[in-house]
């Protein structure tokens, strides 16, 4: 009986050893940590309409995963066969396991897209397109259409009207239509009954309005508490029937944007965007204003200005409603920018 006993306990140490061996082969493929960042520090792009042979492929060459067929017999295992796209962080020894749930499930790291100084739809176009999967041509292209721009209640000069500068978190992934979409959500929630009841008042447009504010922006980028002063001052030449007169509107009419000095004869540069020549607003924003600018029409300080210059040296204007104080002005910014040699 003891005889049977001691050959009972061998066979069954024996039909052990392959189910040991097979628990610890397992265990190695599915529990083991087996990926690395790669070559590009943890950051892995899977594209729209990347296959599953692809996206090993792409695993492989990145030197992401060390053994092909074992990260294959998991994705078979767990019966992964369509990845998703998007833009996903490594994670040094993950398993491979957890790197198909991640696949599988697009359980991708979002990307931060922050927008300003932008002054036409190139810019833009520019801006968004180093962030996200859709190219800047894509995007461009859109921008550029009327028709579409009308989809979302904008004509083809104030469609830039819709996108407030800001930072948005967006997936890598996200559809040029999907961004615009998002955009059009963006300014809906900016645009509260609160700032419509506001632009009401002073007879505005929202889109004029943004115009309006990227005109004071242009001419106030750096202390942000005197645009409602020079907010006021437009308004109040609008009111007048009297043309805007901003010297940034000539220069994003003539599209040289290094030029540091308005000349009397750039005055006569014949464009809709050159406030010296048409009377009223331009057709469109000469640059997208911060939600600061915006505010800054909306809430505008209530003066009696018509006059600005600006003064050398400060980032600040003189403001007056009398000419001949506003021609002294000019006087000594022009002899200031002579002598500093500016052009």
């Amino acid at each position: 009986m003891k005889k049977w006993k001691k050959i009972s306990l061998i066979v069954i140490l024996i039909l052990m050893i392959p189910a040991a061996i097979g628990g610890y082969w397992f265990w190695k493929i599915y529990y083991k940590p087996g990926t690395h960042q790669g070559d590009d520090k943890g950051v892995f792009y899977v594209h729209t309409g990347t296959t599953y042979e692809q996206l090993v492929d792409n695993l492989e060459a990145k030197k992401i995963i060390d053994n092909r067929k074992d990260f294959e017999w998991t994705a078979k295992l767990k019966k992964f066969e369509n990845p998703k796209p998007g833009r996903y962080r490594i994670r040094e020894g993950m398993t491979y396991r957890e790197l198909i749930n991640m696949f599988k499930a697009g359980l991708q790291e979002p990307v931060m897209i922050t927008f300003n100084t932008v002054r036409t739809k190139q810019d833009l176009a520019r801006q968004v397109g180093r962030y996200l999967e859709c190219d800047s041509l894509e995007l461009i292209t859109l921008l550029e259409d009327d028709s579409f721009a009308a989809k979302y209640g904008f004509s083809g000069e104030t469609f830039l009207t819709m996108f407030i500068p800001d930072s948005y978190e967006f997936y890598w992934n996200t559809s040029a239509d999907e961004f615009f979409t998002r955009m059009a959500d963006e300014y809906k929630k900016f645009w509260t009954d609160e700032r419509k009841a506001k632009a009401k008042e002073i007879r505005l447009t929202q889109s004029e309005v943004s115009i309006l504010a990227s005109i004071v922006e242009s001419e106030q980028r750096l202390v942000v508490e005197e645009r409602k002063v020079v907010a006021g001052l437009y308004l109040n030449r609008i009111r007048k029937g009297m043309k805007l007169e901003s010297d940034p509107t000539v220069i994003y009419a003539m599209g040289d944007f290094s030029k540091m000095r308005v000349y009397f004869d750039d005055l006569d540069y014949d464009s809709p965007y050159n406030t010296y020549k048409y009377r009223g607003l331009p057709p469109g924003p000469i640059l997208l204003p911060e939600k600061e600018s915006i505010d800054a029409v909306l809430y505008h300080d209530k003066n009696d200005y018509i006059f600005m210059c600006a003064e050398y040296g400060t980032n600040r204007h003189k403001f007056t409603d009398n000419l001949a104080e506003h021609e002294r002005n000019a006087d000594k910014f022009r002899a200031a920018l002579n002598k500093a040699g500016v052009k």
